[in-house]
């Protein structure tokens, strides 16, 4: 049984760091792509990163330089370092495999100005 399980977020004033997690069990994360999407109220869901499982990395405009997707092969864990957050990164926080059902349940990610 496939589950993924993101945590690490929180509020945080702007500019602030918040670094999610996402760990996995029934899969192995490394020879995957991985992505973390969030959506915020009102809005569609985005890609916000995706690693693959060579390491290479992609990132939305929106948070490029500022956030880090990385990969623990050893935990089975895929992180997301979210750092000089602004406001308009609230949302809740997936983790994924893109194009299956295999979504974790989302952590919320709240910026304060």
């Amino acid at each position: 049984q496939v589950q993924l399980v993101e945590s690490g977020g929180g509020l945080v004033q702007a500019g602030g760091s918040l670094r999610l997690s996402c760990v996995a069990s029934g899969i192995t994360l490394r020879i995957l792509h991985m992505e973390w999407h969030r959506q915020a109220p009102g809005n569609q869901r985005e890609v916000v990163a995706g690693i693959s499982s060579g390491g290479r990395t992609n990132y939305a405009d929106s948070v490029k330089g500022r956030f880090t997707i990385s990969r623990d092969n050893a935990k089975n864990t895929v992180y997301l370092q979210m750092n000089s957050l602004k406001p308009d990164d609230t949302a809740v926080y997936y983790c994924g495999l893109p194009g299956t059902r295999y979504w974790g349940q989302g952590t919320q990610v709240t910026v304060s100005s």
